[in-house]
């Protein structure tokens, strides 16, 4: 079933322009990008099977490259119904037909929370709303089945509701008094995380740097808009040059015993050696 849905993704991607790269063994399946917006996602038949050592990594990388992480399932325990977004350890969690509306730019305004099923509501546009059809205070909150003084809460300001109140709302007002959840806008900075003297290297130099166990590199690092990819390795995975190019991203690898061909690479100690970012840059421009 994780098959059928994985290619069920890939392929509406490919049809709304998208470049994609099918990963296995890693802690996302599909890296996909359109011009400057790029997706992160793991596709699962049901999400509560990923560890958070995944997630935690999908983030990771993500705000190494400016990606939105994504989880597409067909259930979490139990059936992710359409036009609502959970989440994962973090990460917006949906079923493939609200994924499919959100590329379509039409977003849910339903989420899942601690608290249940609720819908943010703009208080702006509530009030606009509800004076332009006629609606004293009093007569909402009746029909809403809340206080006038909540009323007059949720349009002062931006207010978490139930699913029941906020489908009397949406009966009444439309979708448009709602926050819409862009599953696109989740952003993290990038923050270093390194144990070894490689990583530890890259930050001397001023990148911000990560290492990574379940991905095609071992390090992911950073500076302004320069990004490179680190393979700390031997054996050179053939993913790395696809993901390299799909992200306009540098290749560096750096073998111990074997000196890998077409690409980048050095010997610990003569990256080691490195003063400068720009130097590291240099080389790597010029290979």
């Amino acid at each position: 079933m994780k098959q059928a849905l994985l290619d069920k993704v890939s392929i509406f991607l490919l049809k709304k322009g998208y470049t994609t790269k099918n990963l296995t063994r890693t802690c996302f399946d599909v890296l996909a990008r359109k011009n400057e917006q790029i997706l992160l996602i793991k596709v699962l038949e049901d999400a509560n099977s990923i560890s958070r050592q995944y997630t935690d990594e999908m983030i990771s990388v993500a705000s190494y490259i400016n990606a939105s992480p994504l989880i597409i399932a067909e259930k979490a325990g139990n059936k992710l119904e359409d036009n609502i977004v959970y989440s994962r350890f973090n990460i917006h969690t949906l079923n493939a037909g609200t994924f499919f509306n959100c590329v379509n730019n039409r977003f849910p305004f339903i989420r899942r929370s601690q608290a249940g099923l609720t819908a943010s509501v703009v208080g702006e546009k509530l009030k606009e709303k509800r004076e332009e059809l006629g609606y004293s205070l009093n007569a909402l909150s009746k029909k809403i089945g809340v206080t006038s003084r909540m009323i007059i809460k949720y349009e002062s300001e931006n207010s978490e509701v139930t699913i029941n109140r906020a489908m009397k709302l949406y009966d009444l007002f439309g979708h448009q008094v709602f926050n819409e959840v862009n599953v696109f806008m989740q952003r993290e900075h990038p923050e270093s995380k390194f144990e070894t003297e490689v990583s530890g290297k890259y930050v001397e130099l001023g990148f911000d740097a990560t290492e990574t166990k379940k991905t095609p590199f071992d390090i992911i690092s950073r500076k302004d808009n320069e990004l490179i990819l680190t393979g700390v390795r031997d054996n050179v995975n053939p993913q790395m040059e696809s993901l390299s190019k799909l992200l306009d991203a540098d290749n560096l690898v750096i073998f111990q015993k074997k000196k890998p061909k077409n690409i980048p690479s050095m010997t610990k100690e003569e990256f080691m050696d490195f003063e400068k970012a720009n130097e590291l840059v240099r080389f790597l421009k010029e290979f």
